[in-house]
Parts: structure tokens; sequence; C-alpha cells
């Protein structure tokens, strides 16, 4: 399964049990029953064996929806349950031995923070950027300062691919976000940590098809 084009808004939903009182089959599964097309799986503290299980139900769950599967960090456990791809940091391992691993059709998204680092994951065959965080949160250890709208902006004119927002993601901000250039955004607490996931998500992606309908 290949990502929507760069002219598609869409939402990466990131799923991430340690943020939430819902399991990760839980979060998916309300997700993707609130409309989200892409799912990101996220733990940095399960041990491998326990994310490979993990990832294999929501292998499962994104198939029945024709959604979109995505690993975070972890290409060898992508590459086993037969995801779609996989989600990279600047201290992971380099996309281009991860390419190698997975294909040339898997997804590989790249965590950036400047221009430059954009241009060298686009280069190196990068699928669409991961830039923020735009806003605080306390979803992850936050180890770069915040970005502004202005360098969302350059960034998204400096590549061909899609820029995905992420860091403090709400309904009212996503406006904002796509206005300076963001394809779309990646969401974690606005959804993990929501009493009803479902709706959060069914918020965010009307969020996004509003904001469509206005630039159309």
């Amino acid at each position: 399964m290949r990502l929507v084009n760069s002219d598609t808004m869409h939402l990466h939903v990131i799923i991430d049990a340690s943020q939430s009182e819902y399991s990760h089959e839980s979060l998916a599964r309300r997700a993707l029953s609130g409309g989200a097309t892409i799912i990101q799986l996220r733990d940095k503290n399960l041990p491998s064996n326990e994310l490979l299980r993990i990832a294999k139900i929501i292998r499962e769950l994104t198939s029945q929806y024709s959604a979109c599967f995505i690993v975070n960090d972890r290409g060898d456990v992508a590459m086993a349950v037969g995801a779609d791809g996989v989600h990279l940091g600047q201290d992971d391992l380099p996309l281009a031995e991860t390419r190698k691993l997975l294909g040339d059709s898997a997804i590989i998204g790249v965590s950036c923070g400047s221009v430059e680092e954009a241009q060298d994951a686009e280069r190196e065959g990068a699928s669409y950027i991961g830039f923020g965080h735009m806003y605080p949160t306390s979803s992850k250890q936050k180890l770069t300062p915040q970005r502004t709208l202005r360098e969302l902006t350059l960034v998204a004119n400096a590549v061909a691919i899609p820029v995905i927002a992420i860091g403090g993601i709400t309904a009212d901000r996503i406006a904002e976000l796509l206005a300076a250039g963001a394809t779309g955004v990646a969401a974690i607490g606005a959804i993990c940590n929501a009493i009803d996931p479902e709706a959060a998500t069914r918020n965010l992606m009307q969020a996004l098809r509003t904001r469509a309908e206005i630039i159309l």
C-alpha cells in the first residue's frame, strides 16, 4: 500500500498505550472506527516479542479497514508483520539500510527538524517528513526546540514529498498548519489521552476535510 499522494491531506494516528488507559489494540480499533487511514504503532518500552505480538494484531486490524500500518523505529518488526512501512528518527537505523531491509515499495518516514535534514531525507528516498514539535506536548521527551510555522513553511517549500506536522496537534490548530504548508498531521496525545479516541479521531479528520474543502 502506498502513502496517499502529497495533494491529499491526511492524519497519522500514533498509538502509544503507555500514554493511555486503552490498550494498543483498543486504540487502533477505535481510531480506525473514527476514520483513521494511517496507524503508526509506537512504544519505546515494550520488549521486542511483545511489540511483535501487538504489531501482528494491528496489522490484521488495519488490513480489515484497508488502512496503512507503520511501525515506529523498528524496521525489523515492520518487516516481520508485513507492515506498510516504518517511521525513523534521526538516531535510528539509516534510511538507506532500512530501505534495503524493507524494499523499494515500503513507506519510510523520517523525523526532521530543519530544511537540511528534510532535504537529506528526501534525497535518500524518504516517503514523507515528520516535522516538529509544533506546539507544547507531553507525549514524548522533547530533545529539540519547538518549531515555528515559518520553519514549517520553509521545510514544506524545500521538499516535494509530504510534510506531516507533529507535536501538540489539536483540531483547532490544523488550519494554520496546513496553511503553512503541511500535508497533514500526526497526533498522539489528542487521541491516546482522549476519553473517546474514536470521537477524537473523527474530530481531527473532520478538521482536515474542512480545510481541504476550503483549499480546493
